[in-house]
């Protein structure tokens, strides 16, 4: 099943400001929650409402909106700073 993806503007500032190699692993790790909105590795934040993909030592943050099959991303970052 197929979700559609939203990439909020804070989101979107925090992937841009990545460097280039994580950008690429960041982004293309993304992707996989539109096609499987929890694939294999992902865990339900227990702190606040979301989920949470690991890639490396980075985390992206989203939630998912199964009534109208939405991902939407909240944060993209370094796992020390994400979850303040």
């Amino acid at each position: 099943m197929t979700y559609s993806l939203r990439i909020l503007r804070r989101a979107r500032k925090e992937l841009a400001r990545l460097p280039e190699g994580v950008y690429l692993q960041v982004r293309d790790s993304i992707r996989g929650p539109a096609n499987e909105p929890r694939p294999q590795g992902c865990h339900r934040l227990t702190a606040r409402e979301g989920w949470r993909i690991r890639v490396g030592n980075y985390r992206v943050i989203y939630d998912i909106d199964d009534k109208n099959k939405t991902v939407i991303v909240l944060h993209v970052g370094h796992r020390r700073d994400v979850y303040r």
